[in-house]
């Protein structure tokens, strides 16, 4: 078991990553490759869930663009993360909220969590 801890340990990519939950809005900077060129872009959306445990935890974030939903699933240990910035905690009462799929306009605002 120790030697799980270490080989994982050795493993990690070495950032930071802050404390965010379901219902927050967070920006995430993901290096992409595009042949021998590297960029960074970013994905900014609602975090719709949160699954797995230590290396195979990863998180779900939802945006609209151009009337359109999109979502990516991020794993958390991903050498291709620069960075996360929480944008906005949210107020939801559930870890998964995927009734935010069907709701469009006002409907599917998240209240901000007072702090």
């Amino acid at each position: 078991m120790d030697l799980m801890k270490v080989a994982e340990e050795a493993f990690k990519s070495g950032i930071e990553m802050p404390e965010f939950s379901a219902g927050d809005t967070i920006s995430v900077h993901y290096k992409i490759k595009e042949g021998n060129k590297e960029r960074v872009q970013v994905f900014r959306g609602t975090v719709i869930q949160i699954k797995g445990s230590g290396k195979n935890k990863r998180f779900t974030v939802r945006k609209i663009s151009n009337n359109v939903g999109i979502e990516r699933i991020f794993p958390i240990d991903s050498p291709f993360i620069e960075k996360i910035d929480v944008n906005r905690k949210g107020k939801v009462r559930r870890k998964r909220i995927y009734y935010l799929r069907e709701l469009t306009g006002k409907k599917a605002r998240i209240k901000e969590k007072r702090v």
